[in-house]
């Protein structure tokens, strides 16, 4: 599948020039065997020393033969100071993403007028991607990468997702998709539910990208598309909501139910110890006993307090709904 590039200006906002060059990033980065890219987001908010970003790197190189992934991985920059900091990164391509009137420098404080924009602006390049005929793989900075995740992917699916909960059935559309790891095959199907996703904001405003697919990932429109989701086990791909308790079985680990960079530097550093204290035992002592992560502090307090004003909420609008029923 490829992309006419011409015909693409017309349909879409970005210049031809910005069109060729992430053509380009992407042609230097893909896998030579299978059409795929990694891709990661970055601002400058998340480019600090000792950063997220900087764990991020670190848990390739430190990972279970993930090291050469690195080679795989194109960062859209979001401002100068996050293109800057992927050109001194090695191994990394670097796209500088622009998008006119918004500066996206600062700390994206989750769910403010610039987060969203940054998530929807994502989407957008992401459908693009797929339009130049790249398979890709989508993860969040603040996803520590442990081991190869190609060997727990599925052969017959369009696009795959981490969950926030996993409820036990991979393709049952019920699970709490969480987009901060996805895979994706191009395609017509999911270069459509790309458009349909990136539409569909427009009838969710205020939110972001995460929310609207949980949406309309098991209505009639993508129903009839005939795409196939995938929904990845959080004993393999886990998170502090759902964490992936046997570092035997760990492939990724995501700061999702952790609101704030500091809190997740925070949390992602005691992670990044315990995989290293796991990786120095003699292979015979991994695979003996059940090894595990220390409990994240923060987030885990974090998460506590969010799932009890979400009881509350649930509460009610049971009450609520008991009103009119």
């Amino acid at each position: 599948m490829g992309l006419d590039i011409q015909n693409f200006q017309v349909k879409y906002p970005q210049a031809k020039d910005e069109i060729i060059e992430l053509e380009k990033t992407l042609r230097s980065a893909v896998m030579k065997d299978n059409r795929t890219v990694i891709i990661t987001n970055l601002n400058a908010a998340w480019t600090e020393p000792n950063s997220v970003f900087d764990l991020f790197v670190e848990s390739f190189k430190i990972g279970n033969g993930t090291a050469h992934l690195l080679d795989h991985l194109v960062v859209y920059a979001f401002d100068k100071t996050a293109y800057e900091r992927c050109k001194a990164t090695t191994h990394l391509h670097c796209y500088a993403v622009t998008t006119e009137g918004v500066d996206f420098s600062g700390e994206a404080y989750f769910m403010s007028e610039d987060y969203l924009k940054m998530t929807w602006r994502k989407i957008e390049l992401l459908r693009t991607v797929l339009e130049l005929g790249y398979d890709f793989i989508y993860t969040d900075a603040d996803v520590m990468w442990f081991r190869n995740p190609f060997k727990k992917f599925y052969a017959d699916g369009d696009i795959e997702m981490s969950c926030d909960h996993y409820i036990a059935n991979y393709n049952d559309v019920s699970n709490t998709a969480n987009t901060g790891l996805t895979y994706v095959k191009s395609n017509n199907r999911t270069i459509e539910l790309y458009k349909y996703w990136y539409n569909a904001r427009e009838y969710f405003p205020g939110k972001h990208d995460q929310d609207v697919l949980n949406m309309i990932k098991g209505n009639l429109l993508v129903h009839q598309i005939g795409l196939e989701f995938r929904f990845l086990d959080t004993a393999y791909f886990g998170g502090f909501c759902e964490p992936n308790k046997d570092l035997d079985e760990v492939i990724t680990m995501h700061a999702n139910c952790c609101i704030g960079i500091q809190n997740k530097m925070h949390d992602l550093t005691m992670i990044i110890h315990d995989w290293k204290r796991y990786m120095d035992l003699p292979s015979s002592n991994r695979n003996s006993t059940t090894t595990s992560w220390t409990i994240p502090r923060i987030c885990h307090y974090q998460k506590k307090f969010n799932c009890f004003i979400l009881t509350i909420l649930d509460q009610d609008w049971v009450i609520n709904i008991d009103k009119f029923t």
